[in-house]
């Protein structure tokens, strides 16, 4: 028995079953940079960023510096009664970040669940309006009101309060209206007015809609050029607040230090976690006062805001800033864009390859007419490049888009590599050299 499998064994007998999402049998030992190698000795090259949080990869040593000598200094504080200068100093610098001539302030917390579960809770508070529009498609967290306003098939049977309206979200690819994508005048767009608002719920019920600038664990779909615009002028012209969720795309992934600023839309509200603290646990949202400030102790936690978590988010934006990771990240996008389309020619299995900067997504399918999901090919890719030596995951509403978030730090070589390996994959896929019982346990959303 090795190490990985004796692992996995304690782990079914003691980790709860609630918080398993597994695609291979990986047990990570150490990690630098883009690598990572297992408690067996292997090592892979990481295409994931560990769901996209490894933005500046792994133990990158400005980071470790700052997260050693902060916990040295002052390991503790509760933000909530207690402050300290590092969250000062990070709510400043987010404030700064974040476009808007609108007075604003920071709210802090751990995880995107509860950055988003915030937003559910002073909308109402700030507003006076009770009800939310959202996406179909869309994944804003796991607690109560971020998976009410989530409109992913993860939840399961699970559909959350009933103050969302979730809407379409524009899937060029699958497009729910059948319009092609250079002909409809964004069709997409004109629904949300003159069929949501005009039959669904009043605008005037609305106290906001929030959005991904790309829809991630929905398929890494990327929205056509003037859909976010359209959306913030909407939410202008009937007072409603136009919120984005860039937990997993901000922070440099997309060419530009936030998503939504490929698009030049002002959000009133801007939330943030993930690649925010380089892996420790920090989450933030940045918005106007008026929403931010809308109950006071509503919805505080005591390790939020704490002074080690915040020193390791400041360096992150300054690594991200000093090694101009975001223009990096727009570099090598457009060349693994570029290499997985000449992939995509040769290969019928690939029906779509969609991204901005280093989102990207493949999307697996059985025919290229029909467009139906390879949900199972999907899984079998990932999981046969994991014993090729690459990590990456499979998403979308079907589980059948290869999803590549790599470290930000990453080279042409490595995506060369990657590009590779992911094509001797699905070979070994359509080939029938890796099967459905191969994966045991560790199909992933399968």
């Amino acid at each position: 028995m090795n190490r990985s499998t004796e692992l996995f064994q304690r782990d079914a007998d003691a980790v709860s079953d609630v918080m398993k999402l597994r695609f291979y049998p990986m047990v990570a030992k150490t990690a630098g940079g883009a690598l990572i190698r297992d408690v067996d000795g292997r090592e892979y090259l990481d295409f994931s960023a560990g769901w996209g949080v490894a933005n500046t990869g792994y133990g990158h040593p400005r980071i470790v510096d700052a997260v050693c000598k902060e916990m040295n200094r002052l390991s503790f504080s509760p933000t909530i009664s207690v402050l300290n200068e590092e969250s000062i100093e990070l709510a400043e610098r987010l404030r700064e970040m974040t476009p808007g001539d609108f007075e604003k302030a920071v709210w802090y917390g751990h995880s995107g669940s509860d950055a988003n579960e915030f937003l559910y809770k002073m909308i109402p508070a700030a507003t006076g309006r009770s009800r939310i529009v959202s996406f179909v498609g869309s994944y804003h967290g796991q607690t109560m009101g971020s998976y009410s306003m989530s409109g992913h098939p993860a939840q399961g049977k699970f559909t959350g309060g009933g103050n969302v309206t979730k809407i379409p979200y524009p899937y060029c690819y699958r497009c729910p209206f059948e319009r092609d994508r250079e002909t409809c005048g964004l069709f997409c767009l004109r629904y949300v007015e003159d069929f949501v608002f005009a039959s669904q719920v009043s605008p005037a019920q609305v106290g906001a809609l929030i959005a991904e600038a790309v829809q991630c664990d929905g398929g890494d779909v990327v929205p056509p050029d003037g859909y976010l615009q359209g959306l913030e002028r909407l939410c202008r012209k009937y007072g409603i607040l136009f919120i984005l969720d860039e937990v997993k795309i901000g922070f440099g992934r997309t060419g530009k230090m936030f998503g939504f600023e490929n698009w030049d839309v002002t959000p009133d509200a801007v939330v943030m976690a993930k690649p925010m603290g380089s892996g420790q646990p920090i989450s933030a949202v940045t918005g106007r006062k008026e929403l931010m400030n809308a109950g006071v102790g509503m919805h505080m936690f005591t390790t939020a805001g704490n002074p080690v978590a915040c020193a390791a988010s400041l360096a992150t934006i300054e690594v991200i800033e000093e090694e101009k990771l975001a223009e990096n990240a727009e570099i090598q996008g457009e060349y693994l864009l570029d290499r997985l389309r000449e992939l995509q020619a040769g290969c019928p299995a690939i029906g779509d390859v969609r991204g901005k900067g280093l989102v990207i997504g493949v999307e697996l399918v059985e025919d290229t007419e029909t467009k139906k999901p390879a949900s199972e090919l999907a899984a079998l890719v990932v999981y046969r490049c994991y014993e090729l030596g690459l990590l990456l995951y499979d998403s979308g509403i079907s589980a059948n888009v290869i999803e590549l978030t790599p470290p930000l730090i990453i080279t042409k070589q490595q995506c060369d590599r990657a590009v590779e390996v992911l094509r001797q994959a699905i070979e070994d896929a359509l080939a029938g050299r890796i099967v459905r019982e191969d994966l045991g346990d560790f199909a992933g959303w399968g």
